[in-house]
């Protein structure tokens, strides 16, 4: 495929991905018949590798440049690229199913928050900075067209998500939004918080840590771009 096509395709694959299984009840249809666990494993797979198809279409695409790449732009996503993969792995699981990642049936306990009294937001906190870092870099017109989106996409799902909150929860919402944050540090400086949370915090972060520095060094291979700054 030449020109725009194959990133044309790609893109509306990946987001009628995304919009189809909740048409006519098809997703509840599906977890259904092969449960939640399979369901979001199987979709979860899908969805990256479309994603790693648009990402590798947008570099095939023509060359359409908006602004130069200085070498200074690529330190960003080599800064932004750690914090998002340790978000990822800490979000996934999450006491709060008014989010991307996290349980559908948890129950919220504002005293007992887990990691979402760092963010209730973490997947979408990595997708904007995986998207935000990696648009600096890239100022040519189909990257800018893809990690803009994904920026712009993530910015409005959290007050999004966040008002779905506020209205199921009901008078339940005041306690869950003043024990957790969009972005916050303070936890860490709260020694109940850590000894609570410690063992599972570290145990994810290094997992994310080591899927960032396995990213990083397979980025050539699987993108055709050397993420390094040098």
């Amino acid at each position: 495929m030449t020109g725009w096509t194959e990133y044309t395709l790609a893109l509306a694959i990946f987001v009628a991905s995304h919009f189809l299984p909740r048409i006519g009840g098809l997703r509840d249809r599906l977890i259904g018949a092969v449960g939640r666990r399979v369901y979001f494993s199987a979709y979860g797979f899908l969805s990256l590798t479309l994603l790693v198809w648009v990402i590798v279409a947008a570099g095939r695409a023509p060359y359409v440049e908006l602004w130069p790449q200085a070498p200074w732009t690529r330190w960003m996503p080599n800064i932004a690229m750690p914090i998002a993969t340790v978000l990822v792995f800490c979000g996934f699981g999450l006491r709060n199913p008014y989010t991307l990642g996290g349980k559908r049936d948890a129950i919220i306990d504002p005293d007992h928050p887990g990691f979402a009294a760092v963010s209730r937001h973490p997947l979408f906190l990595a997708l904007a900075l995986w998207a935000g870092a990696h648009l600096v870099p890239n100022g040519d017109l189909a990257h800018v067209i893809l990690f803009g989106s994904f920026t712009i996409m993530a910015l409005v799902a959290m007050p999004a998500f966040d008002t779905k909150a506020r209205r199921t929860l009901g008078p339940e919402a005041t306690a869950f939004f003043k024990d957790t944050a969009i972005l916050s540090l303070s936890p860490f400086f709260d020694q109940t918080w850590v000894l609570e949370n410690a063992r599972l915090l570290a145990i994810r972060t290094i997992i994310g840590l080591l899927i960032w520095a396995a990213a990083l060094h397979l980025h050539d291979l699987m993108i055709g771009v050397s993420p390094f700054p040098f």
